[in-house]
Formats: structure tokens, sequence, C-alpha cells
């Protein structure tokens, strides 16, 4: 795995936790309910690039959580749009811990120190990793902050 460095825009301090946009919310939001358990099935093999796999701990119950997530990698970075805000309990328990485990394209990953970054201090990563497509589809779906995470290789 090659490493890269990247730089970001400046940051005014930490960002604070933003929820879903209105149309996530009322479009996106139920559907999850009936596709997560489905993509969950599948997220991280290496056949299925749809979604990955995060193992997550609960940060009041301690127990061990997955989560289906869209990940896109720039190098050793992993960057997930936050579809669903960084409010999600799966965001705020990977922030409280500092870090997850990640499950991608048939590989296990330590990913750690995970940083919120607005779409305007990402766009050095997001502009390696996503289409010009998935950019769009970023501003469309209104969501405005991007979990970055370093990866490393994992013996799970």
């Amino acid at each position: 795995m090659s490493t890269q460095t990247y730089q970001t825009a400046p940051s005014d301090g930490p960002l604070e936790a933003v929820g879903p946009s209105l149309l996530v919310r009322s479009v996106v939001g139920p559907l999850t309910k009936v596709f997560n358990p489905l993509v969950l099935r599948r997220a991280g093999r290496r056949d299925f690039r749809m979604a990955a796999q995060i193992r997550h701990i609960g940060r009041r119950s301690g127990r061990e959580y997955r989560t289906p997530v869209t990940v896109r990698r720039n190098g050793d970075v992993a960057l997930i749009a936050l579809t669903f805000g960084s409010r999600s309990d799966w965001c705020q328990n990977v922030l409280a811990d500092g870090g997850c485990r990640l499950r991608l394209d048939g590989a296990d990953y330590e990913a750690t120190r995970p940083e919120l970054l607005t779409r305007r201090q990402a766009k050095p990563l997001t502009a390696g990793a996503f289409n010009p497509f998935q950019r769009a589809a970023l501003v469309l779906l209104g969501i405005r902050q991007i979990l970055c995470l370093r990866l490393t290789s994992a013996g799970i």
C-alpha cells in the first residue's frame, strides 16, 4: 500500500456536528431501514464495491456494531461522505473511540485518527478519490462533512 501525504485547508478548530439534509432525511433515511441489513451482508467484500463495513464500539454500550458505509480511498486515507451527518451514532462512536476497523474490498484495516472535514477542506482528497459524478452527488445530497481516517493493514 502506498503512503501518500495530503493537505487540507486550515481548520478553524473542531467542526460542529451536523445532521442529514432534508432530502436525505425524507427520502434516503426510510430506505436505509430496508436496504442496510441487505447491504451489510455483502459490505466489504472484494466483489461488492458499493459499500464497506465499519466495525465500531458503542460509546455507551461498549458493544461492537457493524455498519455499511460508502468509502473511497486516496492512498492510505479512507474518506467517508457523511450522508447522515456527523451526528449519526456510528460516526460519534468512531470519533469517541479514535478509530474503528474497516473491511474494504475484501481486506481488513485499522482506521485511526478520525478527522471531520468540510467538503471544502476535503477537496484535495476527494478530487483523487471521488469521480466527478460522485462529487456532484455530495452537493446534491447536501452532504457537508467528510470523515477522514488513516488506514493500516489489520491482522483480524
